[in-house]
């Protein structure tokens, strides 16, 4: 879980702002399935029960005995991988019964994944999830298509007044032709794109996990029921700690 950059041009530094410090621990255990399933609304599922929350998006029950912050980068290697091989079996066996929440936090590495961040968002908390994964699963792709530009345009679309900053950054790695076949108008998208608002309040929840954890590890990382979880990185080590906790 490291914080990986693809080219100096993405270290482009961001303002941010801090919150206050919470607590930190280990999570209790409890026998694997000992805590019950809580029925979905009629007609729904608990992973079609999504809010925007003051730092996040959350799915799932939320009331849900067991909640996870998943802070994550679309820039991110491990993130990827963790997406491809937890999103089924979360949503369905630990989301769906009701057992547990999930919430996806960004943290920001670099402008691109900022981009890409503000474009995840843009269609509202329904649509953030399936738009999430589609980021991660077009990952290499993204970079790959930035990285081809010349260093003299990478980093003048880094330098760009904050505004155009981000539009330019995602029309450089493909990411508003990859909205618009989603069904995002491109106004919307560009004008998400240009939400100054929006990138500070994203870059603020980086700054304030950063200074609440000094010592950090990186993307992916997890906190649960306000804890976060040590060499928890990837799916196996995730499921386990659910199963610990009693889902």
């Amino acid at each position: 879980m490291t914080f990986v950059r693809y080219a100096p041009v993405l270290l482009a530094a961001l303002a941010l702002s801090a919150c206050d410090k919470a607590n930190d621990g280990t999570p209790s255990s409890a026998a694997p399935g000992s805590i019950a399933a809580v029925a979905a609304p009629a007609g729904t599922t608990w992973a079609q029960t999504v809010v925007a929350t003051e730092q996040g998006i959350r799915m799932g029950n939320p009331d849900a005995p067991i909640k996870i912050v998943e802070y994550a980068s679309y820039t991110c290697p491990h993130c990827r991988e963790f997406q491809e091989q937890s999103h089924e079996a979360l949503e369905r066996d630990y989301v769906n019964t009701g057992k547990v929440s999930l919430e996806l936090r960004s943290l920001i590495r670099d402008p691109l994944d900022l981009s890409a961040a503000l474009i995840a968002r843009c269609a509202g908390p329904d649509a953030f999830f399936a738009l999430s994964g589609q980021l991660f699963a077009n990952q290499d792709a993204m970079v790959q298509q930035f990285l081809s530009h010349s260093q003299a345009d990478q980093t003048a679309a880094s330098q760009a007044a904050p505004e155009q900053r981000f539009g330019r950054m995602a029309e450089m790695a493909g990411l508003i032709e990859f909205a618009k076949q989603r069904g995002l108008p491109e106004d919307k998208v560009r004008a998400c794109l240009a939400d100054t608002a929006q990138a500070q309040k994203l870059a603020s929840v980086t700054e304030a996990v950063l200074k609440e954890y000094p010592a950090f590890p990186g993307t992916p990382s997890f906190i649960m029921n306000g804890q976060l979880l040590d060499n928890t990185s990837n799916w196996t080590a995730l499921q386990a700690k659910l199963r610990d906790a009693g889902a």
